[in-house]
């Protein structure tokens, strides 16, 4: 097939990228002109494991290209999918004006018989309102629009891509439903679950979506509060819960709070919907607040735990929202790291791949090359992302450099054994803190000392 991409963004390029793959000439328009003549140069602009732009030159495989012009694109494309941001309003509703500018500038060298399909976050109603936009553009034109929804995790993108949970499509036309369904044969011959439903329920089912798998996450995490209070094992927890069919493990891993471009803007999306349509989504708008408050709070139980005061060094280790990622929109570091730095501390960053994205957020930071060179000196060390980095760090040279015994594991992502082998105190997130201390005179360290010290949820 003919496909166009409007939208170079994390989930176009994504998209891009695997339908060439798949065998299709595929062609990429963004209005940004500099983002466009880096990918031109084959330059990904974010980091992504297994994305890569030459793909298309094997044997079966189609044809990638980016273009400054928006009718390029779209002449003679089969399916356009929209791929255009949509950032939140002042009050969690939708600003919609990338998808209906969009709308428009593919309105104009639409073929016959094309299929615009929406993979932009888009409330309910969206596609119907982008059709009558269209229809006014070019009012003769035999077109259809439909809703194809992603379920990208950063981090593993092609994977989600190529080898999906599921496949929705949301037409409201049988020729558009046919085309999709063809489009996505591979994986359907694969096994993949294809969902076929009206425009309205698909785009529902991405924000219901994302809004559920929050909602675990808010869930275990006080559970994991809960946890450190009683003397439990959030780890012990959450596995006799997810073991469950009808729960899953998945997302029941406790941390610092969710973020990233998809959980945050689209909880609060649904409930600025609610609220429009006179259905409030108290659950939802409750876990926003309790999501922001938890971030505050670890920020607060640093200070208090390890006594810090003015002048103290703490490390951070982990900008981005999660690992294998570089994207630090809403992550818990952007929140945490100002309060400490108001509470007179000096901080001191790594992260594997986020720091450039974070320098443009964070000020006064000192950055590091290593998760050594962050630790020096420091007063405790925090872990606010799951990288296999700091999971694979050695202690022992880890606590050498530091000048105080506290490490704030906030992804459980350490065994405390090990930790507290070298005269350092554990805490996560809930499960026990030990403390482990050095024996006077002597080069070998030992575990003299391991104690439920539960940590205030303040």
């Amino acid at each position: 097939m003919r496909i166009a991409v409007v939208g170079a963004g994390y989930v176009g390029l994504t998209a891009a990228v695997c339908f060439a793959r798949q065998g299709h000439d595929v062609s990429c328009h963004d209005v940004d002109a500099r983002l466009i003549e880096r990918l031109a140069r084959r330059e990904l602009p974010i980091y992504e494991p297994g994305l890569d732009l030459n793909t298309g030159t094997g044997a079966g495989e189609g044809t990638l290209d980016f273009t400054h012009s928006a009718s390029d694109c779209v002449t003679g494309a089969d399916i356009v999918f929209l791929a255009v941001g949509t950032p939140s309003g002042p009050r969690g509703q939708i600003d919609l004006s990338h998808v209906i500018s969009a709308a428009r500038a593919v309105a104009k060298a639409l073929r016959p018989g094309a299929v615009i399909a929406i993979k932009s976050t888009v409330v309910a109603g969206t596609c119907r309102r982008i059709r009558h936009i269209v229809g006014e553009e070019r009012r003769r034109l035999d077109f259809s629009v439909a809703s194809n929804p992603e379920f990208l995790r950063e981090g593993s993108a092609v994977k989600d891509f190529m080898e999906p949970d599921r496949v929705v499509i949301g037409t409201d036309d049988r020729r558009s439903r046919a085309l999709l369904e063809e489009l996505y044969r591979p994986q359907k011959r694969c096994g993949v679950k294809m969902i076929c439903t009206s425009t309205i329920n698909a785009e529902l089912i991405k924000y219901a979506a994302n809004a559920f798998l929050a909602l675990k996450v808010g869930f275990i995490n006080e559970v994991a509060d809960l946890c450190e209070k009683t003397g439990g094992d959030i780890l012990a927890v959450a596995t006799g819960i997810g073991l469950d069919h009808r729960v899953g493990i998945p997302f029941l891993q406790p941390g610092p709070g969710f973020g990233g471009s998809c959980f945050p803007k689209d909880t609060r999306a649904l409930v600025a919907t609610g609220r429009k349509h006179g259905a409030p989504q108290i659950l939802v708008e409750t876990l926003i607040g309790r999501n922001e408050e938890r971030k505050a709070a670890l920020a607060r139980r640093i200070i208090s735990q390890a006594s810090l005061k003015r002048g103290d060094v703490v490390a951070v280790l982990g900008l981005a929202f999660k690992a294998n990622t570089d994207d630090v929109r809403e992550s818990a570091a952007l929140t945490i790291i100002p309060r400490l730095q108001k509470a007179g501390l000096k901080v001191r960053v790594h992260d594997p791949k986020a720091m450039d994205n974070a320098s443009r957020h964070l000020e006064r930071v000192q950055w590091a090359e290593t998760p050594y060179d962050a630790a020096r000196d420091a007063s405790a060390v925090i872990i606010l992302t799951e990288w296999d980095d700091y999971k694979r760090v050695k202690m022992e040279r880890l606590a050498a450099l530091m000048a105080g015994r506290y490490v704030f594991d906030y992804r459980n992502l350490l065994e405390p054994r090990k930790v507290t082998e070298q005269g350092l105190t554990y805490i996560g997130l809930g499960r026990p803190s030990v403390s482990g201390v050095r024996p006077a005179g002597s080069g070998a360290l030992s575990l003299l000392d391991q104690r439920v010290a539960a940590p205030r949820t303040e």
